[in-house]
């Protein structure tokens, strides 16, 4: 009996190794209260890919929208993102009457997420209309406007109340739990959406996009449902002790904090710039379906996860977290590669694997650069640097977006009327412009890295070492 002790940990402990997440409950919020609550994160990306992914490649490709059109309006949700910050400061110090602070914020993200979706394919079906296009503009932006503003009010608040609820020292976890569940909620999103369009019609696109907006209001109050208490405290606002601009000054004045931001605003432009281009490039280069094209979204968003958990088996032997994004970079430059390669070889499953490698580049990048503002912050103010990451990042992020919309349409249109010779007179031409673009970003931005890779080690905080994605505002 004595010789069978040994066996006993790898027993008790086996379960944490195939279910890494398995320790984030506790009696006060058990695991199935947590899944519970990460409903709304499912919701969020499945608007995500919507946006991002199934419909700009639709609106291209079969509608015929010009590319910058598309690209300028999958960047107005990401212009929201600056204001993250401000919305969770608003829901720490909401005044309500049933004494409560995040419900309020989620259930009204909730309510435009639903409604941006459901005006959506209304807004589709005038924008195909060359008579009413202008008219069909207006919505669109408008859809897409409230459809952005939901899901970062939602996922803002969604977060907090997490934070909230869950124990001190769970709360890495959970939150690490809930981005887990964006990603699983993205990759799901996006197979099953490519299924059912695969017979691609604009009745079946119209009969998913409502579909995603129904199940998005049900999830969320599945989600909400008795999560958060009433206090009669909370009828009274609580004040903040700084402004905006003095946190933003206290940050900046870090050691190597303006390289930091400088890096993330060119690295996150440099990753974005294909987000609107990605699926048009695999239907209207290599020929795939709607389905199949929907499908890289998926990959990416497997690549990002495969990421996450690199990079928590590399924070928790205490690998330095610019290091990692330096990695980020390196692995975003061979996967632009292999996607500017997937058109002359003419090879599906190379722009499969590009896809997948340019997730697991951004993942690497944003959470090493995330852990790395954590680090840089002074006096236990980590969730305002992340703040301030979040502002350079979105906001670059949405810049990339449009700016690429705008080069893949101007060399297009220059390389078809032969204005830039013969050889390059070819649909891919605009595409192959716009990842060289990132490739150089992206080594400007290993430039930039370089004189503060190792900083961040120097100045590790006990908050920032025990690794979790808490209030991660993207």
């Amino acid at each position: 009996m004595s010789k069978n002790r040994p066996s006993v940990p790898f027993w008790q402990n086996i379960g944490y190794s195939f279910l890494p997440f398995a320790d984030a409950g506790s009696i006060d919020m058990p695991l199935s209260r947590i899944l519970r609550l990460s409903l709304f994160q499912i919701t969020v990306g499945m608007a995500a890919v919507l946006l991002n992914g199934t419909l700009n490649r639709v609106m291209i490709v079969e509608l015929g929208t010009p590319t910058w059109i598309v690209a300028l309006m999958i960047a107005i949700p990401l212009l929201i993102a600056p204001f993250r910050a401000l919305i969770g400061h608003r829901s720490d110090t909401h005044k309500s009457v049933l004494g409560w602070r995040r419900v309020p914020y989620i259930w009204f993200g909730t309510m435009m997420q639903f409604s941006g979706l459901a005006i959506m394919p209304f807004a589709l079906i005038l924008l195909s209309r060359a008579d009413v296009f202008t008219l069909g503009l207006v919505a669109s932006c408008g859809a897409f406007l409230l459809v952005g503003t939901g899901m970062h009010v939602t996922q803002t608040a969604g977060l907090a109340l997490a934070t909230d609820i869950a124990p001190k020292d769970k709360r890495p976890r959970v939150v690490a739990l809930l981005y887990v569940m964006l990603l699983v909620g993205m990759m799901l999103a996006s197979f099953v959406m490519g299924n059912l369009l695969m017979d691609f019609s604009s009745t079946r696109l119209a009969q998913v996009i409502q579909g995603a907006a129904v199940l998005s209001l049900i999830l969320n109050v599945i989600a909400l449902w008795k999560q958060e208490g009433r206090k009669s405290a909370r009828i009274k606002a609580e004040q903040a002790e700084q402004s905006f601009s003095q946190i933003w000054r206290s940050f900046t004045q870090g050691r190597g904090t303006k390289r930091l931001l400088w890096a993330v605003g060119f690295g996150a432009m440099a990753f974005a710039m294909q987000d609107a281009l990605l699926e048009p490039y695999g239907g209207e280069v290599l020929g795939m379906s709607v389905g199949g094209s929907t499908a890289l979204t998926g990959a990416w968003a497997l690549g990002a996860l495969i990421a996450f958990a690199y990079c928590a088996r590399r924070m928790s032997t205490g690998s330095d977290p610019l290091r990692l994004a330096g990695y980020g970079t390196a692995a975003g430059s061979l996967a632009f590669m292999m996607t500017l390669f997937a058109a002359p070889t003419g090879s599906i499953p190379l722009l499969f694997a590009g896809a997948t490698a340019i997730g697991f580049g951004t993942g690497l990048f944003s959470i090493g650069t995330m852990i790395a503002a954590m680090d840089l912050s002074r006096d236990g103010n980590s969730g305002l640097a992340l703040g301030a990451w979040g502002a350079v990042q979105a906001s670059c992020a949405g810049l990339g977006i449009a700016l690429g919309g705008l080069i893949r349409d101007g060399v297009s249109a220059l390389a078809l009327v032969d204005a830039m010779g013969a050889t390059l007179a070819y649909r891919a031409t605009g595409y192959g412009t716009v990842y060289t673009i990132e490739i150089i970003l992206l080594i400007v931005t290993l430039i930039i890295l370089g004189p503060v890779i190792g900083l961040g080690a120097q100045h590790r905080n006990e908050e920032a070492e025990s690794f979790g994605l808490r209030e991660f505002p993207t």
